[in-house]
């Protein structure tokens, strides 16, 4: 479906210079370090900008990290005003199984208000002492971890306050995350994409995971910016949506600006408006005082420079003297334009290698692969060999690693797109010299590629990701769930 249903408009006509978004499109473009996958602008309602860089494109989910946090409080905004969820009941009242073993008065006093907050008294992030305390079961390896202070009166970015939150929506309800927000947000909002890691079996984590497109995430935003009405229908309580998005704790001690704000129920409060996001630039921006939207997908660690890029060229084109007559055609169209042609630049290297029997049919092994220490992933998933073979006119790749393996077509300055296992991936490769072949592997339902070196010389392969996945621990896996 894509935007195609939502109200459409141009920048001009809704008081927005283009001219800001094309200089924000630059600021970008000259910022090696930003990779922007998509990019939908919205205002008074209406979208009035959308962009995919291809390969990616609208109709593809994207892993949205963190920005998960947003759809699980929206989750607990309904459960709220259905008498599912108290704010002021303790998290261990719905766990009573629990009771006997949670013995520190902190965790025992630990409310749902102060997890939905990041405000549970941890001084730090607890996901791995808490998945050490009990493997199986992750609320109760939280619960046994002591506040450092008084629960409400510190925020720490924790996995596990929300993973918890999400375990009490899943439990009153007796459905995943997923299923429950389905008829309550999904249906309702057009978004029927939507997918989520599970763990254990049947309970979406909640903290992260969840993927959908970015047409999902700037319906989200609107459904805050119109405090939760959607179309003639007040579907989210515009009480949960004013909590939500106002600061309900202290967080001055995050290094960057816009994450030293304070905080919500799992929104960040801004220097402009506020927001979801999630790892390497997922982004929803709320931004009422110029009721405005904006959603990303992308490939980043500079997730500050995203935003220092918004507030320095979106900001002044709102309202500004370019848009004044709301008829600035030739801007709107060169923006437009902009939009619809993005693509990541494709390796431009040699289709063909000079002496093509040394390497068709050749295997590549990785030796850090063959020496790695069993267990999770230090850095992603761990390449172990990779294989070329001729195609038609073409060449195609086979990767595999511990936990399974994918074969896709390598395209020639440009993206091959191919499928496999449900595994959709975009590859752009060719050869550098004589002696070696190198290829950029873009999971396409993700924020990550995998650039991998191949060497005719000793056999051998490398591979480093541009951004580390968090979550799986196999290449098949960097998917949908």
């Amino acid at each position: 479906m894509g935007t195609a249903d939502l109200a459409h408009s141009t920048p001009s006509a809704e008081g927005v210079d283009p001219a800001g978004i094309v200089a924000f499109l630059d600021a970008i473009d000259d910022a090696p370090q930003i990779e922007l996958h998509s990019l939908i602008v919205a205002r008074h309602g209406k979208v009035i900008g959308e962009g995919w860089w291809s390969p990616y494109s609208a109709e593809r989910v994207h892993l949205l990290y963190s920005l998960s946090k947003s759809f699980t409080s929206t989750a607990a905004g309904f459960a709220v005003a259905e008498g599912l969820l108290d704010l002021d009941a303790t998290v261990l009242s719905y766990f009573p199984e629990l009771d006997a073993d949670i013995t520190d008065p902190r965790s025992r006093a630990m409310k749902v208000r102060h997890i939905a907050a990041m405000a549970s008294g941890h001084a730090t992030e607890t996901l791995d002492r808490a998945r050490r305390k009990d493997p199986e079961n992750l609320v109760r390896g939280f619960l046994l971890i002591p506040p450092d202070s008084e629960p409400g009166t510190v925020f720490a970015y924790n996995q596990p306050c929300t993973y918890s939150l999400a375990a009490i929506i899943q439990r009153q309800s007796g459905q995943t995350l997923v299923d429950y927000l389905r008829p309550r947000l999904f249906d309702p909002l057009g978004i029927d994409a939507a997918a989520w890691i599970e763990e254990p079996p049947g309970q979406n984590i909640g903290f992260s995971g969840f993927h959908t497109t970015t047409d999902a995430v700037v319906r989200l935003g609107l459904l805050y910016l119109q405090g939760g009405r959607w179309g003639d229908r007040q579907l989210l309580d515009p009480a949960w949506v004013a909590e939500a998005t106002s600061k309900q704790v202290d967080n001055p001690n995050e290094v960057n600006p816009d994450w030293s704000q304070g905080y919500g129920f799992q929104f960040w409060i801004a220097r402009h408006g506020y927001r979801g996001d999630g790892a390497y630039g997922q982004f929803c921006i709320v931004l009422p005082e110029q009721d405005m939207v904006i959603a990303t997908t992308a490939a980043t660690e500079d997730m500050q420079g995203i935003l220092d890029a918004v507030w320095e060229h979106v900001l002044p084109a709102i309202d500004a003297v370019g848009a004044d007559d709301g008829n600035n055609q030739s801007g709107d169209e060169r923006l437009a334009d902009r939009l619809a042609h993005g693509v990541l630049p494709p390796r431009q290297i040699k289709a063909e290698p000079e002496d093509r029997s040394r390497w068709d049919g050749a295997t590549f092994r990785s030796p850090s692969a063959a020496a790695a220490e069993p267990g999770p992933p230090v850095a992603g998933p761990r390449l172990t060999t990779a294989e070329l073979r001729k195609a038609g006119d073409g060449w195609e790749l086979a990767l595999t690693d511990a936990g399974g393996g994918l074969r896709a077509a390598v395209g020639s300055d440009t993206w091959a797109v191919t499928e496999t296992g449900g595994v959709p991936v975009a590859v752009s490769g060719g050869w550098s010299d004589s002696d070696t072949f190198v290829a950029d592997v873009i999971f396409l339902e993700t924020a990550h590629t995998l650039r991998i070196t191949c060497s005719n010389s000793d056999r051998s392969v490398s591979s480093v990701w541009t951004t580390v996945p968090l979550h799986p621990r196999s290449l098949v896996e960097l998917r949908k769930p």
